[in-house]
C-alpha cells in the first residue's frame, strides 16, 4: 500500500496528467491537472475508454492490449469540450495495469485559455511551459508593434490630410483638387466643375484688416459645403478663389440654382466684431463634357473664362464656358493670372 501511495507521488509530480489503469482498464488514479479540466467528474473507478474516446489506434477492443503494443495514443475527451490530448502508455509489470501520460499537444494554447491553467499545473520541466512564455512574449511584442503600426498609420494619415487640406478654412487645397481631376478624368466620370471667385474682397482686408478677410473666407467655405453634396469637393485654390466639382452632375438647371443660392447666400452681409463685412461672388461654369478628351489644366482655363465673363457682366452672377469666351489679348496667355479687382 505504501509503495502504491509513493508511486501515486511520484506520478503526480512528475506527470500530473497521468491516468493509472487498473488491469481491467479503470481508472486507478489521476492526475491533479487532468482532474482540474473536469473538476465536477469523479474518474476513479471509471473505464477509461467511457471518459476518454480513442481516436488512434482505433481496431483495438482493450486496454491491456494496446499497453502491451507500447502505442502512442491520440484521444479526446467524451464530454464537451472535447479537448484532444496525446498520450503514451506503459504497462505494468505483470498486467497489473498501465499508466498513460497525457499532454496537450498542439492544442496547449487553447487549453490554457479554456481551463485558466497555470505554470503551477504543468510538470517543472515541461517544454510547455517555456512554449508559453514564449507565445505570451511573442504576442505582447506583436501587440506592441501593432500599436506603433497604428500610431504611425495615424501620424501618416495626419501629415497626408494636412498636405491636402487648406489651413484656413479646412477645404480640400490645390494639390488635393489636382488629384481629384485626374482621378475623375482617368475614371470617365462625367462631372461639372465651378470656379468661383470673391467679389469686393480686397476691399473687407483694406478697410477691416487680414483677420476681418479670413472670417470672410471661413465663412464662404461653410456656406460651399453647406451648398454641395457629400461626394462633391470644394476645394480653395488660393486667396479669395474656389473650385466646385461635382460628381456626376451635368445638368445645367440643376448648375444654375446651386450657383444662384451660392450667389445669393454669399451676398448677405458677414459680420465681423460687429462690423459689417460685405462681399458677393463670380461663377464660371465648365462640363467635362464639353472636351472630347479633357485635361486639368484646359477645364481650370476654361471655367476661368466663363467666370472672367461673369467679371464683366457686373459680377455677383454665373456663366457656362462656351468656345467663344476669351479673355483680354493682354493676358490671353495666362488666363489664371488675370487681375481681378476683387
Amino acid at each position: 500500500m505504501k509503495d502504491k501511495e509513493n508511486f501515486s507521488y511520484l506520478l503526480e509530480k512528475l506527470c500530473p496528467m497521468f491516468v493509472l489503469l487498473d488491469a481491467a482498464g479503470r481508472i486507478a488514479s489521476a492526475g491533479p491537472t487532468l482532474q482540474k479540466l473536469r473538476p465536477e467528474m469523479e474518474m476513479v473507478g471509471r473505464s477509461f475508454l467511457d471518459v476518454f474516446e480513442l481516436l488512434r489506434p482505433r481496431s483495438v477492443a482493450t486496454m491491456q492490449v494496446i499497453a502491451r503494443s507500447g502505442a502512442k495514443l491520440h484521444l479526446r475527451f467524451r464530454d464537451n469540450p472535447r479537448t484532444a490530448l496525446k498520450g503514451v502508455i506503459v504497462p505494468l509489470p505483470d498486467d497489473e495495469g498501465a499508466v498513460i501520460n497525457l499532454s496537450f499537444g498542439i492544442s496547449i494554447l487553447d487549453a490554457v485559455r479554456d481551463y485558466a491553467l497555470t505554470s503551477a499545473d504543468f510538470s517543472g520541466t515541461d517544454l510547455a511551459i517555456e512554449l508559453l512564455y514564449l507565445v505570451e512574449a511573442k504576442s505582447a511584442a506583436m501587440e506592441a508593434s501593432r500599436t506603433l503600426n497604428l500610431r504611425l498609420q495615424g501620424a501618416m494619415i495626419a501629415a497626408e490630410e494636412q498636405a491636402y487640406t487648406d489651413t484656413l478654412t479646412g477645404l480640400k487645397n490645390r494639390r488635393a483638387m489636382d488629384h481629384i481631376l485626374a482621378r475623375l478624368i482617368n475614371g470617365v466620370t462625367p462631372f461639372s466643375l465651378m470656379h468661383l471667385d470673391l467679389d469686393y474682397f480686397k476691399s473687407v482686408n483694406d478697410t477691416l484688416g487680414h483677420a476681418a478677410g479670413d472670417h470672410v473666407l471661413q465663412q464662404v467655405a461653410r456656406i460651399t459645403v453647406e451648398e454641395t453634396r457629400g461626394d462633391d469637393t470644394v476645394a480653395r485654390i488660393g486667396g479669395d478663389e474656389f473650385i466646385l466639382i461635382f460628381n456626376h452632375l451635368q445638368d445645367k438647371e440643376k448648375l444654375e440654382s446651386i450657383a444662384r443660392r451660392l450667389i445669393d447666400r454669399l451676398e448677405e452681409p458677414i459680420l465681423f466684431n460687429g462690423e459689417t463685412c460685405q462681399i458677393s461672388a463670380s461663377i464660371g461654369i465648365v462640363l467635362s463634357t464639353q472636351f472630347t478628351c479633357p485635361e486639368a489644366p484646359k477645364l481650370i482655363h476654361a471655367a476661368d473664362l466663363a467666370l472672367y465673363s461673369a467679371k464683366r457682366k457686373g459680377r455677383a452672377t454665373y456663366r457656362f464656358y462656351n468656345r467663344n469666351l476669351t479673355l483680354p489679348v493682354a493676358n490671353a496667355e495666362s488666363p489664371g493670372s488675370q487681375q481681378r479687382s476683387g
